[in-house]
């Protein structure tokens, strides 16, 4: 069951169109990250869900209710905010308990409350602490747990990891999941780091210009994204326009091998995408067998049980093809060294060329 759809939701600012009719439907205890560079609109799009802002068009339904034009008071959601928002007077029992007491609820119920989702945030032991007492990521957990202490029909997170060094950022993105996942509540989580979208989401929303490009799995969107954009934002590899011949992608002088016959015509102009980890890589012996490319190794970064290496590939363009390599297997291979790569047919991505 869907708990919340939009429906061709757009919102304009100075004649610009920020949102282009946006459609997504979420099902009951989903998490979605919105995912893309600044300025797509993914900000934008989660403050309309919350009702700080009303598009110029379209619908927001939440339990089968249209919530379009209902104050964000009325809405029975939750939300964190990157800056923590707490109140600096309270402590952290308080800052929780506050959504409860505002509803009027009994004090006992709102301490019980409140004490029960410090447990589930593993803060029982600070619920005295005030703010500038608590770490950032702990001053962001009690932003949690008063956000879920409204019982929100749907939890609002708005790049809630921004703000924090690396370290904590990894440990407290996988409480995230694990607190949404005990609440069972529907979340949408904004963010632009794609490691953290590909690490908690159940599904993943590119953005870019107000579009919606792809909504999928973390790995449909990681092994077959649906464009251009999408295969250059998520993750690393190489792309490359050119055409389909013989089912592979002619790029200037190089035939590349693809599996492209079952999706694209002979002459089609198309972009083909390949991730580092599906290349292969050997010393250049003088021969080059079908189905694989020569170039120069022109840089290496060390990744610690990989290093990723990049290969200028032979002609007048300079392509460049990254390739991980097993570190131990690497450190035979210097800059300069003439290599050869190769790939299975299906490993590419063959799509479209974007003329965007």
């Amino acid at each position: 069951m869907a708990i919340v759809e939009l429906h061709g939701l757009r919102k304009f600012y100075g004649g610009r169109d920020v949102l282009s009719g946006i459609e997504l439907a979420m099902g009951d205890g989903e998490l979605i990250c919105l995912l893309g560079p600044s300025g797509c609109g993914k900000s934008t799009l989660l403050r309309i869900v919350a009702g700080f802002i009303i598009p110029d068009a379209g619908q927001v339904l939440v339990g089968g209710r249209d919530v379009t034009k209902l104050a964000a008071s009325k809405r029975q959601m939750g939300m964190v905010f990157q800056s923590y928002s707490l109140f600096p007077n309270m402590t952290a029992l308080d800052n929780v308990r506050f959504g409860p007491r505002v509803a009027g609820a009994p004090k006992a119920e709102q301490v019980k409350r409140a004490r029960e989702l410090l447990d589930l945030v593993g803060l029982s032991s600070h619920e005295a602490k005030f703010p500038h007492q608590l770490s950032g990521g702990q001053q962001q957990r009690v932003a949690l747990a008063r956000a879920l202490a409204v019982q929100p029909q749907v939890l609002l997170l708005d790049e809630p990891l921004s703000a924090l060094d690396a370290k904590v950022r990894l440990q407290l993105r996988e409480e995230i999941r694990r607190i949404q996942r005990d609440a069972g509540v529907t979340t949408i989580l904004v963010t632009h780091d794609q490691e953290e979208a590909l690490s908690i989401s159940d599904r993943v929303a590119v953005m870019q210009g107000g579009k919606l490009l792809q909504v999928a799995t973390p790995a449909e969107i990681y092994r077959r994204p649906a464009d251009g954009f999408v295969a250059r934002f998520i993750g690393s590899g190489a792309v490359f326009a050119g055409r389909v011949e013989r089912g592979h992608v002619r790029v200037g002088s190089m035939l590349l091998r693809a599996d492209a016959s079952a999706t694209h015509a002979d002459g089609s102009e198309v972009e083909m995408f390949i991730r580092p980890e599906s290349v292969q890589i050997q010393a250049h012996d003088g021969e080059l067998p079908d189905g694989t490319v020569a170039g120069t190794l022109s840089e290496s970064v060390f990744l610690g049980g990989l290093t990723r290496m990049r290969l200028t590939l032979e002609g007048p363009d300079n392509h460049s093809l990254w390739a991980d390599v097993p570190s131990e297997h690497a450190e035979g291979f210097k800059p300069g060294h003439k290599l050869i790569a190769w790939w299975e047919a299906a490993a590419p991505r063959v799509m479209p060329l974007s003329r965007e």
